[in-house]
């Protein structure tokens, strides 16, 4: 079967036109597009940097890059910026790497609300960095997961509720290991 091409018409494609050819509508936009800011080459080049060290066991030396790194982006865009929220999850990664299970936690949940600042509970960047929190949390020793289920809890049920399936699973969890630990 050959294709034909199809021609449009001339002029501007009003919501008239597509009303009334019976043609189906064009999609409508995401509430969460939004224009998508270009990092600068230079952070680019740093954030390389933070990784080789990283990558390569200098976690001290890719943590420090990185604090540094954070506070140049912060001064330039503010507490409130996507820019911000991406240094703090690096931090947080770095952390992570270096087996800081505090730091890591904290940093993640200093980060998933961040993001709920800026881009709202209900975006799916926020749900994933809290996702991303209660999966790490998951992975930790029984002692730190203890001793860190609180804040998760706290964060969890501010985002989204006390009810919210996250919430009921942090709460159950916390429970078990937390009766587990005393027993």
């Amino acid at each position: 079967m050959r294709h034909e091409e199809l021609y449009q018409p001339w002029g501007t494609v009003t919501p008239a036109f597509w009303e009334s050819s019976g043609a189906p509508q064009p999609a409508a936009a995401s509430p969460y597009a939004a224009p998508v800011e270009e990092v600068p080459r230079t952070v680019h080049e740093q954030l390389s940097a933070i990784a080789a060290a990283a990558a390569a066991g200098q976690h001290a030396e890719a943590s420090a890059q990185a604090h540094r790194l954070d506070e140049e982006i912060t001064a330039q865009y503010g507490e409130s910026h996507l820019h911000t929220v991406h240094i703090r999850e690096v931090r947080a990664h770095i952390a992570h790497l270096a087996e800081d299970h505090s730091a890591a936690v904290g940093w993640y949940l200093h980060t998933a609300r961040l993001r709920a600042a800026v881009q709202g509970n209900d975006h799916p960047d926020t749900e994933h960095a809290t996702l991303l929190v209660y999966s790490l949390w998951r992975a930790l020793p029984t002692a730190d997961s203890v001793r860190l289920g609180g804040d998760l809890l706290a964060t969890v049920t501010d985002l989204y509720g006390p009810d919210a399936p996250l919430a009921a699973r942090t709460r159950r969890r916390l429970t078990s290991l937390t009766a587990s630990s005393s027993a």
